[in-house]
């Protein structure tokens, strides 16, 4: 597989030093970390912080969601790999206003850990109060009981949007806190692949498909899905991707959703589009009202060619803090 690239080691710190000289007036680094970066009027005194991060190979995920109305800051690890716990430490001084820090991450267990051990040393050190919410929105892989145990991918864009819009209106980190973790409750995501993806150092894809062949519930790290099965047309696939998220969050006639359709690297916006219309055709069918749609490229796993849907059950509250204007360099939301 060709990919633009000077040498494979190098593949994260030279696309991040493209994107700094790229949005220059809207990103800045760490003098300590180049793998700590932050929105560009940071810290923004008197306002609850958000901080975020994993591996890159995300985009926009996660570097990507840092910006006004969303994220403070991120913590970048290599590719499909935790940040460092002193990347976090250093993002988390680079954004701290004086009102806690929240750090919102998907639910990887080697994120999670050096995120624990970054606001030990920030509460010791720093004084700086912080609290860590785990997205956690993958159907495929924990059932709804147990649904703080599911992987998190796409739907945590949804946590974004919430946490930066409560944090944006002035509220405290408890109120936040508390808010986004109901968000995340309310979030549910299933994803299909078409094909694998390729490490910037490997010789091969993670994993290998048949032309005629798909992965049901795979991750975003190149993860093989749940079950494999033979390619679905677009409205077989938008019926089947549906019903698991409908069935997960018991939507009802009446419920309001917000809806992501998103490609996972190589899948077309046309092909988007139309898995799009399938999905809005059945919850129309269900009368599930559609309140705000998503379709394009936020949360990738490098080149997969996939897609996955998320629906996010709304209420009152949920639904006005998501009209909120946020603005990052990579995405107006």
């Amino acid at each position: 597989m060709k990919k633009i690239m000077n040498v494979p080691d190098q593949f994260v710190d030279q696309s991040l030093r493209g994107i700094l000289k790229a949005h220059s007036s809207l990103l800045k680094t760490s003098s300590e970390d180049g793998r700590a970066l932050a929105r560009a009027d940071a810290p923004v005194k008197g306002k609850v912080a958000i901080v975020t991060g994993g591996g890159y190979g995300h985009l926009p995920l996660f570097l990507g969601y840092v910006g006004k109305g969303l994220c403070d800051g991120c913590a970048v690890g290599n590719v499909f790999t935790s940040p460092s716990c002193e990347t976090v430490v250093n993002a988390t001084k680079l954004v701290s206003g004086g009102k806690g820090v929240l750090y919102l991450i998907g639910n990887y267990m080697g994120d999670q850990m050096n995120f624990e051990m970054a606001a030990d040393i920030v509460r010791a050190e720093e004084d700086i109060e912080t609290i860590l919410i785990r997205a956690a929105d993958d159907v495929a892989s924990a059932p709804r009981e147990k649904w703080e145990e599911r992987r998190g991918i796409a739907g945590i864009l949804f946590a974004y949007k919430i946490a930066g819009a409560m944090a944006e209106r002035g509220h405290s980190l408890q109120e936040v806190e508390k808010t986004t973790r109901k968000a995340c409750e309310r979030i549910a995501t299933f994803g299909v692949a078409f094909s694998s993806c390729q490490l910037p150092e490997a010789a091969a894809p993670i994993f290998e498909i048949g032309d005629d062949d798909m992965e049901l519930g795979m991750g975003i790290h190149g993860e093989k899905g749940v079950k494999r099965c033979k390619m679905m047309n677009a409205q077989e696939l938008a019926r089947y991707m549906v019903d698991r998220v409908t069935e997960d969050l018991c939507l009802t006639k009446g419920s309001r959703v917000a809806v992501l359709v998103n490609g996972l690297g190589s899948t077309s916006q046309e092909e988007q589009y139309i898995l799009y219309g399938e999905v809005a055709d059945i919850l129309k069918a269900q009368e599930i009202d559609i309140a705000k749609a998503f379709v394009g490229e936020y949360v990738t796993s490098m080149e997969m060619s996939g897609v996955s849907v998320t629906l996010f059950h709304l209420d009152d509250e949920l639904e006005e803090l998501l009209k909120d204007c946020m603005y990052t360099p990579f995405i107006k939301l």
